[in-house]
């Protein structure tokens, strides 16, 4: 996704400006109370923080989960930096050489690389956009399950998808890891952007799976906090966490004051994420509704998260994203986003799809989904000749 940066620099150097729909980074402001509390700091030595966190960061977490009817022991919690950082010790605690993880695809590219520095390889679940990226279907993913098969892993809701799984899908998802006996990993980032209503749900939430589910959380999208870098390594595999603390041990600990400041990010409650809900799904809607205007796009509406994938009448979009930033302006502006090859495992996959974040205000958001509506246009006519 990062390959286009030159590109994007000489474009912006050229005078252009560029609408960025390429990075999910949240533009909701992080909470005050997080900067507030970093600013109250006052011990006279920023010292090492414990090696699976500080208390009250574990607290905090405990407390959250214990909202959504889930009961954890503090010491069922690993703090890391980032959930970046959970993913690559859960990997190479449970994976070996030649091992695999089956996750359906396309998937966030980090975890290919998480996958593969751990020794293992993806196996990956293949869905379409013409059937809104579904894949939950039991049959299907037990064919993918073999010897080598270590953990079963999705986003939910999904990056780049937006699909949101039902409390009946995730119930299959642990029926087959717990007849395989196979970890069920729940990358759960964007628990809070669900948009059809409903309780929020964890795969934590299954009781007769506790020793198969392993969770993946952070701060960074749910409290718009991606610098802090604060993610947590979450299961009620005693065993596991075992094995995940010694990496913990052997990299000393998270940043003392960036986990003081997230901690206070947990004060606030279901009414902060109400409204941006809210916001997102506003921006959900402007996207499929503008999408839906252009002839050959096939998008399903994201029931959650806050990206769109969408395939394109288009050749090969890494092209299409190229000749943007050098060859198209529209009154000095153009537009970039993720190209779907990227996040495929399978070769050839997606080089025809985009991911879209809309992390933009509503009047940029408008902007850039239009530059892209004539950019199409004029790409076909006089790239495509047709």
């Amino acid at each position: 996704m990062r390959k286009f940066y030159p590109y994007s620099v000489k474009a912006e150097k050229a005078g252009k400006k560029i609408y960025h729909l390429n990075i999910g980074q949240p533009d909701i402001p992080t909470p005050k109370a997080y900067f507030e509390s970093a600013h109250e700091f006052s011990q006279p030595v920023l010292s090492y923080a414990p090696s699976p966190g500080i208390p009250a960061m574990l607290r905090s977490i405990q407390n959250y989960y214990k909202g959504i009817h889930v009961d954890l022991d503090e010491s069922d919690i690993l703090i890391t930096t980032g959930g970046s950082e959970a993913l690559q010790i859960l990997m190479l605690c449970i994976l070996d050489p030649g091992s695999e993880v089956i996750i359906p695809e396309p998937f966030y590219p980090n975890y290919n690389t998480m996958v593969c520095a751990a020794g293992g390889c993806v196996r990956p679940i293949s869905t379409c956009p013409e059937n809104g990226y579904r894949f939950v279907d039991r049959e299907r993913i037990e064919a993918l399950i073999n010897d080598e098969t270590r953990a079963i892993m999705v986003t939910n809701p999904g990056n780049p998808t937006g699909v949101t799984l039902s409390r009946e899908e995730m119930r299959v998802l642990a029926d087959v890891a717990k007849a395989h006996d196979l970890y069920l990993i729940g990358d759960e980032v964007y628990r809070e952007f669900v948009y059809g209503g409903g309780p929020l749900l964890s795969m934590a939430q299954f009781d007769d799976v506790t020793e198969n589910v392993v969770v993946i959380d952070s701060v960074s999208k749910r409290f718009s906090a991606c610098g802090a870098r604060i993610g947590a390594l979450i299961s009620r595999n005693k065993a596991l966490m075992a094995q995940a603390m010694k990496f913990c041990q052997a990299r000393l600990s998270v940043a003392t004051l960036d986990q003081i400041a997230a901690t206070a990010l947990y004060r606030y409650g279901a009414g902060y994420f109400d409204s941006i809900r809210a916001e997102y799904k506003k921006r959900r809607d402007t996207c499929v509704s503008m999408l839906s205007t252009i002839p050959g796009v096939v998008c399903a509406e994201p029931q959650g998260a806050f990206y769109i994938m969408a395939k394109l009448p288009v050749d090969d979009a890494d092209s299409f994203q190229k000749w943007l930033l050098e060859s198209f302006d529209d009154r000095g502006e153009t537009v970039m986003f993720a190209p779907g090859g990227g996040f495929y495992a399978t070769p050839g996959k997606g080089f025809d799809e985009i991911r879209i974040a809309y992390v933009l205000r509503q009047e940029e958001l408008e902007r850039a989904m239009q530059l892209l509506k004539t950019a199409i246009e004029q790409y076909r006519r006089e790239v495509m000749k047709v």
